[in-house]
């Protein structure tokens, strides 16, 4: 890439991070581009999508998860592996205002790069759990995704979280276990 379209494409992924911090992931594309200093038509060049865009933003973070979930995948009891990790999501989904939206988004698009680093991540330590008899074995990865994710987005707002989401989470994690 050009050093000038570096510098727009980051200078896109900044102003976008706060915009999403600020207004959510329906912040308007149209203020992201003016924000960075650069038209709509740098803007869509980058980041064809909203989704992308997301996607951009949130990349770090969804690295972090993935990491995360590949160090749990050693841990002596693969359901308490899996409960830790989907805590941890919901953790980040909560404290980045819109990467929940854009997880829940990028669960539904086959292409997503999001979508296949998260699957994958989650789907290994489910398996794991699944093969040690902890996790119901008809749960599927995409199930418990959603379920997830539905509770950073009913909690990312909510004075009390943390406590919150674990309390969903105690109730999410009755229902999937053997």
């Amino acid at each position: 890439m050009r050093a000038d379209a570096q510098r727009n494409y980051d200078r896109l992924v900044a102003a976008a991070r706060n915009a999403f911090a600020e207004q959510g992931a329906d912040a308007s594309l149209d203020d992201i581009a003016q924000r960075a200093g650069v038209g709509n038509a740098t803007l869509y060049r980058h980041f064809p999508t909203r989704q992308a865009l997301l996607e951009a933003v949130f990349r770090e973070h969804i690295d972090a998860l993935c990491r995360r979930a590949e160090e749990l995948r050693a841990a002596p009891s693969p359901g308490a592996a899996l409960r830790e990790w989907l805590g941890e999501v919901i953790a980040h989904g909560s404290a980045k205002r819109g990467l929940a939206a854009s997880l829940l988004a990028a669960l539904g698009e086959d292409g997503s790069s999001c979508r296949a680093a998260v699957f994958e991540a989650a789907q290994g330590l489910l398996t794991r759990a699944q093969d040690a008899g902890e996790v119901r074995s008809e749960v599927s990865v995409g199930q418990v995704l959603k379920l997830v994710n539905a509770v950073a987005l009913v909690t990312e707002t909510e004075p009390d979280a943390g406590g919150q989401a674990a309390g969903l989470l105690d109730l999410i994690f009755h229902g999937l276990a053997a």
